[in-house]
């Protein structure tokens, strides 16, 4: 069976995934997407409000800079794998508006399962945890990104880990210089794991 075959016999598993209490409240599973035999790939937290509507990763406002810096780094979305260390949005109903919730450990453990299988079928050279719920998924510990940044570790999971920022911190900075300042450093980062991935 092709590598493709077996990520769609996977999204069909995901969907009817009852490991954790999320699915009760998300729309669907949101399996990560891309070139299946990436030799990068990008690990974010949870799948936001877009992503859950549209079963699609990184399809939001934090996706779309993803994309903009991806470009500026030299990436291509069809040529990376993109996924979520966690499958199912967690969030808080205000009224109408459904605002993003931090997963917990327990979530993101139980959620694990999931990547380990993207990691087996896809086996990139490197994957890029893109905050710190990602570094949990990945690691099966917590860590600070501001500790980890920038650092190449090669002994917390199945393939290298390259540790960043998520991009929904950079929408998240409401000072102008400081928010350019700090996407160019992430611009910066995916260079370098874009170099790492095809040493």
């Amino acid at each position: 069976m092709s590598i493709s075959r077996e990520l769609d016999e996977l999204e069909r598993e995901e969907a009817n995934c009852r490991r954790c209490p999320l699915w009760r409240d998300a729309t669907q599973a949101v399996s990560g997407a891309g070139d299946p035999k990436a030799r990068l790939m990008l690990v974010g937290e949870q799948p936001g409000d877009k992503e859950d509507l549209e079963g699609i990763p990184f399809v939001g406002p934090a996706g779309r800079l993803l994309d903009t810096a991806m470009a500026e780094a030299g990436l291509r979305r069809e040529e990376v794998f993109l996924t979520n260390s966690v499958k199912h949005f967690k969030h808080d109903q205000r009224g109408k508006r459904r605002l993003h919730k931090r997963p917990n450990a327990y979530e993101i453990d139980r959620c694990r399962w999931w990547l380990t299988k993207e990691f087996e079928l896809v086996a990139p050279q490197l994957a890029v945890a893109m905050g710190a719920t990602a570094f949990r998924g990945m690691a099966s510990r917590p860590g600070k990104v501001s500790e980890l940044r920038g650092r190449l570790l090669k002994d917390v999971c199945e393939v290298p880990v390259y540790v960043t920022v998520h991009p929904s911190f950079l929408l998240r900075i409401r000072d102008r210089g400081d928010r350019e300042r700090e996407y160019g450093r992430f611009v910066r980062d995916l260079k370098e794991c874009n170099r790492l991935a095809s040493a």
